[in-house]
């Protein structure tokens, strides 16, 4: 175990553009975005944004060095630049693990480097579940196993003790009977056909996620953008209806064995509200070749100093070790 600290830190990579980007039909009715930046015959790393539904940043580019690194990243099914937006059926865990393999062989990569925080870190661990041979490395932030403690803890009895007058607000717009089971009653809600009256109950679930994302945010200024919210929204209570379609509570911290020969390195903000550092370590714990770095002043946000540096000293080192 790491205690993550230094005394000069790293940033961000600065901005790039990607060299290639295009869309890939992987059936079912779905297209997904790509776009790949860097060098072309540089280490293969393959993004995963979070969410579910959250879609690629272009500053998930900017983790890796460009002269050293292939940066390839996509929109998962029905978010971002994907098509059909929003668009919750043919969509689970199972196929999103099928896509990236479909992806693998559209840019003709034997192994790459698998880089993913919170539903981004879930994804990664079910990625290298199903293909641990072609997995190089991990490298996971916010670390995310789609638990019923985690989930409990964010959208039951947990999160809602530290931050009661946002929760208030959260909750405060469901029904007396509704509020007992607060996921499942904004999932109802969200699966309406209908994006205009489905749009508050976006807004107000996206809210809650990004008042607590950082510790560097003030909940009051949270103010998510609508057409993201609507995709965050209805993907993210579609998955965690659904326990992460995985097959059972844990499976991903507990079922291990595959990854003993791949490295890994878990970035985890100490005061992570989203994605408690529990989890992060009981992985850890079950993983013998994994490194963990706990970042000292920072929660859940991939933004925050001390977790980019962090991940960027990690991608670096990555650089160096399979080039």
């Amino acid at each position: 175990m790491d205690t993550h600290r230094s005394t000069r830190r790293l940033g961000l990579y600065p901005p790039t553009e990607p060299h290639r980007s295009g869309m890939l039909d992987v059936g079912e009715g779905h297209s997904l975005y790509w776009e790949e930046c860097g060098r072309p015959d540089g280490v293969p790393v393959i993004a995963l944004h979070g969410g579910p539904g959250g879609g690629a940043a272009p500053a998930m580019r900017r983790f890796f060095d460009p002269k050293r690194y292939r940066i390839l990243i996509f929109d998962q099914r029905g978010c971002g630049r994907s098509r059909p937006f929003s668009e919750v059926e043919n969509n689970d865990t199972g196929r999103l693990v099928e896509d990236i393999e479909k992806l693998r062989a559209f840019f003709g990569v034997d192994r790459w480097v698998v880089f993913g925080g919170s539903w981004g870190a879930t994804l990664a661990l079910a990625y290298a579940r199903a293909n641990p041979e072609a997995v190089l490395g991990l490298v996971l932030r916010g670390v995310f196993a789609c638990t019923q403690t985690e989930l409990d803890w964010f959208y039951r009895d947990g999160a809602n003790r530290l931050f009661p007058d946002v929760w208030e607000r959260f909750a405060g717009r469901l029904s007396p009977d509704e509020r007992k089971d607060v996921l499942m009653s904004y999932h109802k809600r969200l699966m309406s056909d209908d994006p205009a009256q489905r749009r508050e109950d976006a807004l107000e679930w996206a809210r809650w996620e990004s008042a607590l994302i950082s510790l560097h945010i003030d909940p009051d200024t949270a103010s998510p953008e609508a057409r993201r919210a609507d995709a965050l929204a209805r993907m993210e209570t579609h998955y965690f209806a659904n326990k992460g379609f995985l097959e059972r509570d844990g499976i991903l911290l507990d079922d291990t064995a595959h990854l003993a020969d791949i490295p890994g390195v878990i970035v985890q903000g100490r005061y992570d509200m989203v994605t408690p550092p529990q989890t992060a370590w009981r992985l850890h714990r079950n993983w013998p070749g994994s490194r963990i770095e706990f970042v000292h002043d920072a929660g859940h946000a991939a933004g925050e100093p001390g977790t980019v540096d962090g991940l960027v000293r990690v991608t670096n080192a990555f650089a160096k070790r399979f080039s």
